[in-house]
Formats: structure tokens, sequence, C-alpha cells
């Protein structure tokens, strides 16, 4: 569950820390207050897109950051496969934003946004607006059921999407060898000259290398042996550092039987005078032997052309270019045996198809078995709901084609009046019935275990009355199992709040701010009053209030 969430320099937030509880956790306050704030806070923990115009104070970063309480064994595990470890059953994930970027970190540790929304979708699932207009995409009904029979699939839909991949990739090929049959015979003549072209240079791995090496010294021959020459007349002619240390060693000779240190200097002398002889005698043999072979330079010239020719061809390395000439050679080889190559190709397709179809069947037998609990159980939902007399099923139809998720198309069907046909929920449903739907579908889904912590956000858009009664008892009803924290402008969903906090606008020093506070007992009483009567809080409103919390506890109590 989300235990608390910690909001610093966040648009109209100076800085906050709420301390969520479990069942039913209700955020209310006038329109404009700040409780989209609160929700944009929790999307930031998420890894979603960050923006300067977040900040409060542009010179300071704005900071969130969301704890959650970890004691479901297979949620740890999940985690743990993210490479996430709940630490005293905590995670801890937490945004800092600035105006030039945001940095995202899971217990401390700094990891991508897209991280955090993976991590984020196991902990917590965020109902808004956009979700339940998201119904009227009926690729979406197949994503809902899909999910509501998830422990069914299990690993189910990889396999289907492997199996697609390899029945794509064979189907490809296939249609691409029909292709080729019809000019297969100029397409071995292009292979045999091209393989002729590449096994005729009869190419070795890091030849080219070696010639570059052997182009380079050969064009450069001249220069090398005019500057060989200036170093062996430094080294080795009149007054040069050979004759240097002849002079020096007949000097230190001289004062040897005088000085103890000159004999060490003396020895040092006599091996710089070895290593000059030897130096000045290697390279006069290696300049008398050395001589320009202007055809070994030619040859050398054309064949580095025929290699970077190559190259430039078929690859940037002789290795590429080797392989291409495997390639070739491969392909060839199926020319020349293309009624075989397609037989063996067209049992592939056979097999794979069979795979596929196979994958394909078992995943719809298990949706449309799921499908009827589905419909039934959303029935029940939203009877609950104040649907009344209402009928939902979901229509699976076969598709003619594959997909990586099965052959199989889906949509919501519904009927809120008796007598009337089903259709489709998207031709017939209102703003305030998808709201409904939506609830319905969550609570359902729920029902199943899974994600702790559900979030509504104007769940009560175009509902009142009795409707909004049934929308609050079945979000308490949730709220047994799950922690549930919803925004709400409506005074029966907030009655029946387990925990309530207050978001209010206030001007301090010339600024506005928004603070959160949670409230207790009359508190509670006099803002489900302001919900009922507005700016007119009477005596009879607060009465009203009072019967309205009683109502909700009692509701609960007996639940």
């Amino acid at each position: 569950m989300l235990a608390s969430l910690h909001v610093k320099n966040l648009a109209l937030i100076d800085e906050e820390e709420i301390i969520f509880s479990k069942g039913l956790n209700i955020l209310s306050g006038e329109t404009g207050a700040g409780k989209s704030i609160i929700l944009g806070a929790l999307h930031l923990s998420l890894g979603d897109k960050a923006s300067k115009d977040f900040l409060r104070d542009a010179d300071s970063e704005a900071f969130v950051e969301a704890v959650y309480l970890i004691n479901d064994e297979s949620t740890k595990e999940a985690l743990r496969e993210m490479g996430v470890e709940p630490y005293d059953d905590e995670v801890i994930m937490s945004r800092r934003i600035t105006e030039s970027r945001a940095v995202g970190k899971i217990n401390g540790e700094q990891v991508p946004a897209a991280k955090m929304k993976e991590v984020g979708a196991l902990l917590l699932d965020i109902y808004g607006q956009k979700e339940h207009q998201s119904l009227l995409n009926t690729k979406r009904h197949m994503e809902l059921l899909d999910e509501f029979a998830k422990n069914e699939i299990g690993d189910l839909k990889d396999k289907i999407a492997e199996s697609y991949k390899n029945y794509k990739a064979l189907t490809a090929e296939l249609e691409e060898a029909k292709q080729s049959d019809v000019s297969k015979e100029r397409e071995i003549v292009l292979l045999e000259h091209e393989i002729n072209e590449i096994e005729s240079a009869n190419l070795k791995v890091g030849e080219d290398e070696e010639l570059e090496d052997e182009y380079k010294r050969l064009s450069n021959f001249s220069r090398t042996m005019e500057y060989f020459g200036r170093a062996h007349e430094a080294m080795a002619g009149d007054g040069g550092v050979s004759d240097a240390i002849s002079s020096a060693i007949s000097d230190i000779r001289y004062i040897e039987s005088i000085d103890d240190r000159a004999s060490e200097f003396l020895s040092m002398l006599n091996d710089a005078d070895s290593i000059i002889s030897d130096f000045n005698r290697e390279l006069s043999s290696y300049m008398s032997d050395a001589s320009f072979d202007a055809g070994r330079f030619n040859e050398v010239e054309l064949r580095l052309n025929e290699i970077n020719r190559l190259k430039d061809k078929y690859g940037t390395t002789i290795e590429a270019v080797l392989e291409e000439l495997a390639a070739r050679q491969e392909k060839k080889a199926k020319f020349e045996s293309f009624d075989e190559y397609l037989a063996e190709l067209k049992h592939k397709v056979d097999v794979a198809t069979k795979e596929l179809d196979d994958l394909c069947q078992k995943l719809s037998d298990i949706r449309r078995k799921c499908a009827a609990e589905l419909s039934k159980k959303m029935q029940e939902a939203m009877s609950d709901l104040n649907f009344l007399n209402s009928e939902f099923e979901m229509h699976l139809t076969k598709l003619d084609h594959y997909t990586a998720d099965g052959f199989d198309s889906g949509e919501f069907m519904i009927c809120t009046n008796p007598g009337e046909p089903l259709r489709p929920l998207k031709d017939i449903a209102s703003g305030g019935e998808m709201s409904r739907i939506m609830l319905a579908i969550k609570t359902v889904l729920a029902s199943g275990g899974g994600i702790d912590t559900l979030i509504f956000d104007e769940i009560d858009a175009g509902i009142s009355g009795r409707t909004a009664q049934a929308v609050s008892e079945k979000l308490s009803t949730v709220a047994d199992k799950h922690q549930v924290i919803c925004i709400t402008h409506l005074p029966q969903i907030a009655a029946m709040a387990d925990t309530h906090f207050l978001i209010e606008k206030n001007v301090e020093q010339g600024h506005t701010i928004s603070g959160i506070k949670k409230l207790y007992d009359n508190d509670t009483i006099e803002e489900l009053a302001r919900m009922l009567g507005g700016s007119a809080i009477t005596e009879a409103v607060l009465t009203n209030a009072r019967e309205m919390k009683e109502l909700a506890n009692s509701y609960k109590n007996k639940a």
C-alpha cells in the first residue's frame, strides 16, 4: 500500500507530507484547491514526464517521494525480478526536478524513468477521466479481458508472440522465394559473377593491413633514407657522437688512477661506445641493403586497389567481404536446388502455421471461458452501481489473420434498458455511465488480487443521487481488500471515508499556497456540510452531514 507521499516546491504546494491509511482514503476540497497536484505528484514519482512548469520556485528543486509498504510475497518476488529489493518491506520512489533535468531513484539508487514506470505498475493503479474514455477503443476491451484472465493465460501470450514472429519471418521468406522463382536464372548468373569476383581475389584476413604498412614504407623510401643518412652522419661522421665518446674515454682514462669515481664513469662510457658502435653498424648495413623496388611498389598498389574495391562493394573489412561471399554461396546453393528449398520452406510454413494456430486456439478457448465469467461478474458489479436490469456481455470474433496477440477480436456489449438489444458499449454509454462501468471493471479486476493500491480521480463525473450512493458503497467494498485513494466532489462518496483529507488553497505573504490536512470528527462533518451546501452551511446542512456520515458508518459496520 501507499504509506506516504512527500511533496516539496511543486506547483501551489510549498511542502506537504500525506500519511495514507488502509481502506478508503478520500481527498476533497474546492475546485482549484490543488487536488490534481497530488495526483500529478504521484504520476511524477512513477516516472511520468516532468516539466519545469511544475516548479513552484524556479530557483529551487521540486521533490516528490512516495513510500510503499510491501507485504505480498508475490509482489516482492516480482520486484526482485526487476532488480528492486524491498528494504524492511518498503520501496521508496523519489524524483528531484530542476529546470534542466529530473532524477528518479528507487530505494536511493538512480534509475531511468522507464524503470520507475515498470515498478510503479506493480504497486498501484491510477484511474482517471482518460481511462474511462479509453473504453471507446475496443482494443482496450481485449486488454482488460486478458488482464482478468492473466492467471489462466500465464505465459501463453509470450509463446504466441514468439511463434508469430517465427511465422511472419517464414511467410516473408516464402513470399520472397516465390518472387525469386521467376527471376532465379538471372539471380544465379549474378551470384556466380559476384562469387567468382571475390574468390578470384583470394583474400586473406589481415592482408590489407600488412600491404598498407608496406605501401607506406615504399612510398616514403626517399625520405626515409634521407633521415637515416642524417642520423648516421650525426653518430658516425667526423665530429659526431662516436668521436666525442672516444675523446671522453681518453680523458677519463687519464685520471682513472687519481679519482676512484673515474672507473665508474669510464665503464659507463665504454657501454655507450659499444651501443653506439652497434647502432652505426646496423644502420649502415640496413642502408646498404635497402633499395627501392618500383615493381614491388606497383604490385602492392594494384593489390590494395583491388582489395579496397571489393571492400567498397561488399563490406568495410576483409572479414565482411568473406561473410558476403559465404552468404552468396549459400543463396546460390538454394537457387540451384530451388525446388527442394521451396518445398522445405513451404513445409516449415505449414508447421509454423499449425503451431501458431494451436496456441491461438488455446488462448481463444481461455478467453471465451473467462469472457463469460467476466460478463457475469460485470453484470453483478454494475447492478451494485445502480445499473438496474442492465445486461453486459463480451462478444469475441475470430479474425481472418493472426496477430502477436492471437486471432481474437472482442468488444464489450451492453444494454441499460430492458427490452433493448445488446449494442456496442461505445455507441450507447454516456460519460457518467462510462465512469461507472470502468469502476465496475476495476473492482472486478481488483477482486482477483494483484495491485494493492487503487487511485480514482473524478470517479463521480456525471453522477449524483442514488447512483452516487451506489458508487460510494462499491468503493467501500473494494476498500475492504485494497487500499483505495479517491479524489471526489460528492459528499456521498466522501462520507464513506476511512481517512479524509482536505486540500485548501490560502494566500500567505502574497503567495497562493495549497495545503492538506487530515480531518477528524467535527472537521469531517463540516467538510461534508460544505460539499452539501456550498458556502451556506446552516445547522440543517450540518445535521444532514452528520446523518450522512452515520449512515455511511452503519453501512460499513454491516458490510
